[in-house]
């Protein structure tokens, strides 16, 4: 018998049609190939197609209505208990291939994006991804040393050990995806310097290395039946006697509420670029995943350590990537002056990026600059070689700037970029809340310490996404589901009505330009104590006006004016974090550069500082480095 099997609401409803059965009477082309679609499950056929039971028709009829006035109840009651063993929050190069390796363990796994996952901004990385093949004479612990040496000796050695020693294989397994790396003249992978880095061991395709790996790997979840929650937005996560075991979802294009459980959720979010204006970062990055964890107690590490990258655009503060200087840019200033020969005569361009972002504003606010900028060179390279590997970055300058780097040199300054902390996470992506993983941007497994080196973080998000998805999965395995009920998204439902029915007042694009600009002004490349002192006044002025803050999209449909305004919430709460973790360290390391106290202090703050929310207000802890191999020593390049 043809079925439809209708369930009550607050449960999955479930269609099983026989295609032989229905597709036999159909006769409009676009409803057999939307039938076909749909999931079947075999049953004896009662219709064929030469022999018609009309009353059976009748009967599928009314079924089928029955189901649409189901359907509609079920969206209605609000809530459905959907299950997963392995929640995944966020759609880049962590999420998914920590999506993957969880999926490979045999459990169930789903992922919640708020974009569709090749969206992600892990699309924006350009220039490569590090690692050290023995086969080129290359080792993993030279490539230790130089990130730890690239990190101010704030990362953790034992983590970056991990990261080093598992490089070579996440870099293979890519190619083995499909990801077609560029190769050199006797066919091996190519590689290009990048910044910091004694050898040359970044791997790339072209200048759009993030992009092609992203593809790959939404090929390969989908191909393995990831379930993906494509543009849904993740309001809060769950917890339960201390332990995290879900999350409470909103469905973009229709306002609906859902809560999902999970016997593991992975924060694999990204970052928070947009908490700075401008910087490299998509609107997207705004913090979420660190905002999440941060509500239920997790602690933010090392967020203090925020990268400016050296060659930002000027005016749109689009990213032109370090490839350009991988591949033998030079930086001028106003003078046409290398002036990075005076500054770093041994890596001249190519030291680490806290160092040359920190040269580049020294020129600038010394007078050597134009129009606030200094200008990237690759004019000497040749056309040939700027159409094979790095085409994309040329477009952005000729789109946003109106100059042809074939031509003549770009203007660019140091913009936000990265953010090295993060929500506190071992190598193998736990945290100290159970059931609580991280990894990629969002986590800080403390790999990067002070300043990271270009193009670890692709490595990063690939070795901590897979490690974080064999211990989330392997864990889930021996874990039930808690017993959660539909309190969780009533407390969200009253939440995003009473954001609603807010009166008029300003809205969340004017407190987001405020944040922005007091950011970039008072924690940017140079620090000082007052200036860190007005942001965190600044920061409580606009969480004050934050309480008021005005919605004019009332409905439910694509309601992206309630998103951005939720999404506001988080902002603040990284931007306290980062400022208040700042003032706390009474030095200068790596990105954290102060003007007032420009020493390295190795005796007292040789430690991380960890924010952690405290109901209304938040408590600062510290943690040892690790040192294994390596004793700090003053950065030279």
């Amino acid at each position: 018998m043809c079925s439809i099997l209708i369930t009550t609401p607050g449960h999955s409803i479930l269609y099983v049609i026989y295609k032989e059965t229905i597709l036999s009477v159909i006769t409009s082309k676009r409803q057999r190939e939307y039938l076909s679609n749909l999931q079947i499950k075999p049953c004896d056929s009662i219709l064929k197609i030469n022999n018609v039971n009309y009353v059976d028709i009748l009967i599928l009829l009314g079924k089928l209505a029955y189901a649409i006035v189901g359907l509609v109840e079920y969206y209605k009651s609000g809530i459905s208990m959907q299950s997963h063993d392995v929640l995944i929050i966020g759609a880049g190069l962590a999420g998914m291939r920590a999506a993957l390796t969880a999926t490979e363990q045999g459990v169930d796994v789903a992922v919640v994006s708020k974009v569709h996952p090749v969206r992600s901004h892990s699309n924006a990385a350009q220039g490569g991804i590090n690692a050290a093949l023995t086969d080129r004479g290359d080792d993993w612990r030279d490539h230790a040393y130089d990130t730890i040496k690239g990190s101010d000796y704030l990362a953790d050695q034992d983590a970056v050990e991990v990261m080093c020693q598992e490089a070579g294989s996440e870099v293979i397994s890519m190619e083995h995806m499909g990801a077609i790396f560029n190769r050199d003249e006797e066919g091996k992978l190519g590689t290009r310097s990048f910044g910091g880095q004694r050898e040359a061991r970044t791997f790339f395709v072209a200048d759009f290395t993030g992009q092609a790996l992203l593809h790959v790997l939404y090929e390969q979840i989908v191909k393995a039946g990831v379930r993906i929650y494509e543009e849904w937005f993740v309001v809060s996560l769950i917890t339960e006697e201390g332990k995290c075991c879900g999350a409470v979802l909103m469905e973009i294009s229709s306002g609906h509420i859902e809560v999902v459980r999970a016997k593991t959720v992975i924060l694999a979010a990204g970052g928070l670029g947009r908490v700075f204006e401008p910087s490299t970062n998509a609107l997207i990055c705004t913090g979420d995943g660190m905002g999440l964890a941060y509500r239920i107690g997790a602690p933010l590490m090392d967020m203090e350590m925020v990268q400016y990258h050296p060659t930002t655009l000027k005016g749109s503060g689009a990213l032109l990537s370090e490839a350009a200087r991988g591949e033998g840019a030079y930086l001028l200033n106003s003078e046409g002056d290398r002036f990075m020969l005076k500054y770093a005569p041994e890596f001249k361009e190519l030291a680490s990026r806290d160092v040359v972002s920190r040269c580049e504003q020294t020129e600038i606010n010394e007078g050597r600059g134009i129009d606030g900028c200094v200008l990237l060179d690759v004019t000497h390279l040749g056309e040939k070689l700027i159409h094979e590997r790095l085409g994309q970055i040329r477009e952005l300058g000729i789109d946003f700037a109106n100059v042809d780097m074939i031509k003549e040199p770009v203007p660019v300054r140091p913009g936000m970029h990265y953010i090295m902390g993060g929500v506190k996470a071992d190598v193998d992506g736990l945290t100290p809340v159970p059931g609580l993983y991280a990894a990629g941007e969002v986590a800080c497994v403390s790999v990067h310490g002070g300043n990271r080196l270009g193009a670890n973080s692709l490595l990063d998000t690939l070795v901590f996404g897979r490690r974080s998805g064999l211990h989330a999965a392997e864990a889930s395995k021996t874990t039930t589901h808690a017993n959660l009920n539909d309190s969780y998204a009533d407390e969200i439902k009253n939440h995003l009505e009473s954001l609603l029915s807010n009166p008029k007042n300003e809205t969340f694009g004017q407190l987001r330009t405020d944040l922005g600009e007091t950011m970039n002004k008072n924690l940017a490349v140079y620090r000082n104590e007052s200036g860190m002192k007005e942001a965190i006044t600044k920061i409580a002025e606009i969480r004050e006006r934050y309480k008021k803050v005005h919605v004019h999209d009332k409905t439910k449909t694509f309601n992206t004016n309630l998103m951005f305004t939720i999404e506001m919430g988080f902002m603040i709460d990284c931007a306290e974090t980062i400022a208040v973790s700042a003032l706390e360290r009474p030095e200068s390391r790596g990105a954290h550069t102060r003007e007032d106290m420009p020493d390295r202090d190795d005796e007292n703050w040789l430690k991380h500082i960890l924010v952690t929310k405290d109901n209304e207000s938040h408590k600062i802890t510290y943690k040892d480095i690790v040192i294994t191999d390596w004793e700090p020593q003053i950065r030279q390049y």
